[in-house]
This record gives structure tokens, C-alpha cells and sequence, in this order.
């Protein structure tokens, strides 16, 4: 069984839906945001589908004033610097992962003169004022669940031995479409890499290179969709 039906599974097993229709806002649809580490599936070389906390704490760190601070900065990691990172290296290298998603969120900033929806995907509303962030929800149109690149670590709380997993999702350089919607905050231009069906056994293989798995991380070619969703969508989720 791959990582995508392992999900399907899963979401059928607790009465969710993988996804809303494009025109259904929301409809059994589970909203992760990152900045509350939320704990999600994930697909590991194990055969059974683990769970672990969005927010990568490494191995190696024992301050615990430190942790929260850290998590906070580890949601996501940029393909270009996850093998110098000290917070990432030994994550990419030994313990890669796969995360299963039936989209993604991300703000549009709209400047004078901008449209509000990107080419090609449809979209609602209208009428929006200038410098309004819109979120676009972000899809793959023959795909209702698919994988995200990622890697977990597996942290011993200093004082109560608990192991605790958690994990980031590697981000690379935006496709055509998502650049032009993530066009704005810290690090526009970014999507999260994808990884498709045929490539996830390898993504897992622990005996690639590093010039093998940058290979990996590369902006997703197929076919996407995006929604205009309501502006306060993602607050209300």
C-alpha cells in the first residue's frame, strides 16, 4: 500500500472526506496550520503510518527554553540549505519522510493593478482592495492525496525520557503557478516539494546521495488548481 492510500484510508476510517470540491469551501476538510504544530501522519520506512508534531526539534538539542523557539523556525526547511543547516542535516540524510495532503494554503498579496486569480485555475470574489492578502487553496487536479517531501526526528525530553517525533516539510522554488500566488511575506516564490507516486519508494531509500535527493526536491510539473478562498478562511478553519 503507498502513502496515498494509506491516507485515503485513514480519512475514510474517521468519516473525513480527502478533500473539498473546488467549489465547496471546507467541506470535511482537516486544516493543519504549522504554527501550532499540529500532529499529522506521516510515511516512514516503517510499515505502519506514524504520527508526529508539525515542527522539527533536533535531535541534539537538551535546553528546553530553547525548544518552542526552535519549532518555530522548523515548520519548513529550503531545499538549498537543508543539508548545511545544523537543524535539518541529520534529518535529510537518515530520516526522510512523506506527509500526505490533500492541498496547501498560501497568501496572495495584492499590489495595484494585480489581479486576483492566477492563470489559468478558476476563482471567486472580487472587488478587493489594495495590498489585501487573499489565501489561495492549492491542489493537484487528478490527485486527492498526495505526498510532501519531509523528514522527522525522534527527541528525548531531557527530564521525562518521553521520545517525542516531529518532522518539517522541505519547501523548493515555486512552479509558474505558485509563484505567482506566494508572491509576497519572508520568502515568496516558494511551494512545498511534492513528490510524485512513482518517486516516493525512492524518496525513502536511505541509501541515496545528496545530489540524488536535491534531485528529488525540484518544483512540481504537473497539473495544479488553485481557489480563491474567503479572506478569513484560514482564521476560521
Amino acid at each position: 500500500m503507498d502513502a496515498v492510500e494509506m491516507a485515503e484510508e485513514i480519512l475514510r476510517e474517521q468519516g473525513l472526506t480527502p478533500g473539498p470540491s473546488p467549489n465547496e469551501e471546507g467541506s470535511g476538510e482537516v486544516v493543519q496550520k504549522a504554527f501550532l504544530h499540529p500532529e499529522c501522519f506521516i510515511v516512514t520506512r516503517d510499515e505502519r503510518l506514524m504520527r508526529a508534531k508539525w515542527g522539527l526539534i533536533p535531535f541534539w538539542v537538551r535546553d528546553l527554553d530553547k525548544v518552542e523557539s526552535i519549532r518555530n523556525m522548523t515548520a519548513n526547511a529550503r531545499s538549498e540549505t537543508v543539508f548545511t543547516q545544523a537543524s535539518f542535516r541529520h534529518a535529510i540524510w537518515k530520516r526522510r519522510c512523506l506527509v500526505p495532503s490533500t492541498g496547501f494554503f498560501e497568501y496572495h498579496y495584492l499590489t495595484p493593478g494585480s489581479s486576483t486569480s492566477p492563470p489559468a485555475p478558476p476563482h471567486r470574489g472580487g472587488g478587493k482592495e489594495k495590498e489585501e492578502v487573499v489565501p489561495y487553496r492549492i491542489f493537484l487536479r487528478d490527485e486527492e492525496v498526495f505526498s510532501l517531501a519531509g523528514m522527522f526526528e525522534e527527541w528525548k525530553h531531557p527530564e521525562t525520557k518521553e521520545i517525542i517525533r516531529t518532522f518539517s516539510v522541505v519547501t523548493v522554488a515555486g512552479n509558474e503557478l505558485c509563484s505567482f500566488i506566494h508572491n509576497g511575506g519572508r520568502n515568496p516564490g516558494r511551494m512545498p516539494g511534492i513528490i510524485p507516486l512513482e518517486e516516493e519508494s525512492r524518496w525513502l531509500d536511505p541509501g541515496l546521495t545528496e545530489k540524488e535527493i536535491l534531485g528529488l526536491l525540484r518544483p512540481y510539473g504537473g497539473a495544479m488548481e488553485a481557489v480563491e478562498m474567503e479572506k478569513d478562511y484560514l482564521r476560521r478553519a
